[in-house]
């Protein structure tokens, strides 16, 4: 299996907003994805939020019939039970990855920001890995810890690296 690491997922705002309140302890895919237990999920919630809004720590990789899924996770899915079986219709085996430690950001990083620091950045359609030594994780990590995530801050400290 992989080593923990960073990567970010695309979700619409009430999805997000589920996971940061602690009542959604699952992401929900039709398709598995390939991360280790450990990493760190980045949550970008799509327009017209268009920010990076918070982060959790991953702690289960599901994948099972649709049906089972439900009956494991469909209470803390965020879906009621129709919007969940209409999701994943026409497929045998969904995906859900656990999360725990949800952390909201003190200041959520817009899309020109992400942009302005990572140049080609584009929102994920599934997830995208985040560099460990990359601009994006330096800006996300100072988001949250409470620091302002400034073009200007993150050349001063790439400077004296």
């Amino acid at each position: 299996m992989n080593a923990p690491h960073n990567f970010l997922i695309s979700l619409e705002e009430r999805h997000a907003n589920r996971i940061l309140q602690g009542t959604k302890t699952v992401e929900l895919r039709r398709r598995p994805m390939h991360v280790a237990l450990g990493s760190t999920v980045w949550f970008y919630v799509k327009m017209p939020v268009g920010s990076i809004v918070g982060c959790a720590t991953v702690t289960g990789l599901h994948t099972l019939a649709p049906s089972t899924l439900w009956r494991r996770f469909g209470t803390v899915s965020g879906l009621k039970r129709q919007e969940f079986f209409e999701y994943f219709s026409g497929i045998s085996k969904a995906f859900a990855l656990g999360l725990s430690e949800p952390t909201e950001l003190t200041s959520p990083i817009p899309l020109s920001k992400l942009r302005d620091v990572s140049g080609g950045f584009h929102p994920p359609q599934f997830f995208a890995n985040v560099a460990n030594d990359g601009p994006l994780l330096h800006v996300m990590s100072q988001a949250l810890h409470g620091r302002p995530a400034t073009s200007q801050n993150l050349q001063t400290e790439l400077e004296l690296a």
